[in-house]
């Protein structure tokens, strides 16, 4: 088994199988991974300007030595590091939350990765738990395809329990796999309800497995802890909306923590809707008692220091 780095000298911005790869390896090799930040760079001056059709920034592609199509790439996520600081906007138009607000919003944070935390505002701090938002495969449909909705072989799928120590398996469909990650997110509530997480560059060590002949139709995973290691010591408070829609139930149990987060806790409604992306998770907690499906919206209480 052989160690490997790629950097960020050669990205990529869009799922295409003509692209070459970057890097060969052997099964069983790893490899570690420099990562942008979804804007590429560019909130650092002062707003996220990357537009959505730009796609995020992808390292790789790295191609897996015997991968063929019918066989399953499993991925273990052996370390994540992020950068010492990140950024969560959100635009109008977008998001869970399209038309509830009028302007753009961001948010610099400075991460104490040595701490595991981030402050946000006075008495406010954030658990950091680093992930990738993408972690992909190229599939055997030709020309470019955007980054931005997650499809049967992985991609953007922000998933915020693919941590250290996680295993990813993806449906291989092209010869070699051609693997790329990118979107290092340094904590994300489920839902990434504005669209944007705690974005970050990262450094990103992954192995590869091959799993011949292991038929699957979609992306499975495996977390070898809780679904959340830091934050649950004091609980939990939560909204709850019901409606036969589940988007609409998701927004109003949202809307329903905006107000709560506004009211008792005197952050602005942008303030909110940001923290609510970050440390929020929407679950839905039944879809059998028909005609209206219930979703609820946890809040970690021991942020408030």
């Amino acid at each position: 088994m052989s160690k490997h780095e790629l950097t960020t000298d050669n990205l990529h911005y869009c799922w295409d199988n003509a692209i070459p790869p970057q890097l060969e390896i052997e099964p069983g090799d790893s490899v570690a991974f420099e990562t942008r930040d979804a804007s590429d760079g560019h909130a650092w001056g002062g707003f996220e300007t990357r537009k959505a059709k730009d796609g995020h920034p992808l390292t790789g592609p790295v191609y897996i030595k015997g991968a063929k199509p019918g066989d399953v790439l499993e991925i273990e996520v052996l370390n994540i590091q992020t950068a010492k600081r990140g950024w969560t906007s959100f635009q109008p138009g977008r998001g869970l939350l399209p038309d509830d607000f009028s302007n753009s919003f961001l948010n610099i944070w400075e991460l104490q990765t040595s701490e595991g935390w981030a402050d946000f505002r006075p008495g406010i701090r954030v658990p950091l738990e680093p992930f990738c938002g993408v972690m992909g495969l190229a599939w055997n449909e030709p020309g470019e395809h955007s980054t931005i909705p997650p499809r049967r072989f992985g991609g953007n799928m922000d998933i915020k329990q693919l941590t250290a120590g996680s295993r990813l398996h993806l449906p291989i469909t092209v010869e070699g796999g051609l693997f790329s990650v990118g979107d290092c997110h340094a904590a994300q509530g489920d839902g990434e309800v504005c669209i944007t997480a705690i974005e970050t560059d990262g450094l990103v060590n992954l192995r590869f497995n091959l799993l011949k002949d292991k038929h699957i139709p979609e992306p499975r995973f495996w977390i070898n802890r809780p679904t959340a290691t830091r934050g649950e010591e004091k609980g939990y408070f939560a909204t709850t909306a019901h409606h036969p829609d589940l988007r609409y139930a998701s927004q109003q149990a949202i809307r329903y923590m905006i107000e709560y987060l506004v009211d008792e806790h005197k952050l602005s409604a942008e303030e909110a809707y940001i923290l609510c992306s970050v440390v929020v998770d929407l679950k839905i907690s039944q879809l059998v008692d028909a005609p209206n499906w219930t979703v609820s919206a946890f809040l970690p209480n021991a942020i408030f220091i």
